[in-house]
């Protein structure tokens, strides 16, 4: 049983037309990366990057289903094969720019895909079509489930899928699957990140607290050693706002040890309690 997809003339340009099933657009040396065919770039998951001869105008295309391997026309000039697996349950034939589109109903397992063409040499030579014009090439696009398996150049006549073979085979490799360790590690650089972003926060909010200037360490120290000290309970002494058996501390007033509320001129850094524990100190 064959189900036929696509049947008719669909518009290609810049030698160019795809089928996506996924949010990144195709791009032409990540889908034929680590490839021996130019033709059908099926290294980007989910995605075929399909080369034609003709630069600008329409082809004639055909996009089939498949049960098994369907048999080979000697018809065809080209034939290259790959595999694909949709990302998703939305798979479409893509012309370039985000053009027309046509679905294709393919469930979400691994397929063997072979692509095969006629008369690309013909429309690379004449490289636009316009529409009153005869046409120059032809593809089928078949599709059959099977287990995946590298790429390969099942069938190769004329020069310009000769070139595209050979631009494929000098691109860089592609990268190395992420071993278990890297997914840890990019979390571990996530949260030290996060941690960086904390810190200047509250660092900015700091400074915004003094006024533009942070204070040295021991101005620190003097500020921490007087918001200690207003805490300790002073016998036989008590501020007008404070009432029986209070601390300090807990006074309506803020109070150091000589008595005085904090405030008025107390250094330009902060409010440093005038009393004889601190004289001398920086």
């Amino acid at each position: 049983m064959v189900r036929t997809f696509v049947s008719g003339q669909v518009h290609v340009h810049y030698s160019q037309i795809y089928v996506e099933s996924g949010d990144d657009h195709p791009d032409l040396e990540a889908c034929f990366a680590g490839q021996s065919n130019g033709l059908c770039g099926a290294a980007s998951p989910g995605t075929l990057f399909l080369t034609t001869g003709l630069h600008t105008g329409s082809i004639g295309f055909t996009a089939e289903l498949h049960e098994g391997p369907p048999p080979l026309d000697d018809i065809w000039e080209e034939v290259v094969e790959a595999s694909f697996t949709p990302e998703s349950a939305r798979v479409a034939l893509v012309e370039w720019g985000g053009g027309a589109a046509w679905d294709l109903d393919l469930a979400r397992i691994s397929y063997r895909v072979r692509y095969c063409a006629i008369g690309m040499d013909a429309a690379h030579a004449a490289d636009t079509r316009l529409e009153d014009e005869p046409e120059l090439d032809r593809y089928l696009l078949q599709f059959w489930p099977a287990a995946p398996e590298p790429d390969r150049v099942v069938r190769r006549t004329g020069e310009n899928a000769a070139y595209w073979h050979g631009v494929v085979r000098d691109l860089p490799p592609p990268p190395p699957p992420p071993t278990p360790e890297e997914p840890a590690e990019a979390e571990r650089q996530r949260r030290r990140e996060q941690e960086r972003q904390e810190e200047d926060r509250r660092r900015a909010a700091e400074l915004r607290g003094w006024g533009g200037r942070l204070p040295g360490e021991r101005l620190r120290g003097v500020i921490g050693n007087a918001r200690a000290a207003a805490r300790i309970p002073v016998p036989g002494w008590r501020s007008r706002s404070a009432r029986p058996g209070a601390h300090v501390g807990e006074t309506g007033g803020q109070c150091g040890l000589d008595g005085r509320p904090f405030g008025g001129d107390h250094g330009e850094h902060g409010r440093v309690p005038h009393h004889p524990l601190f004289a001398g100190r920086p």
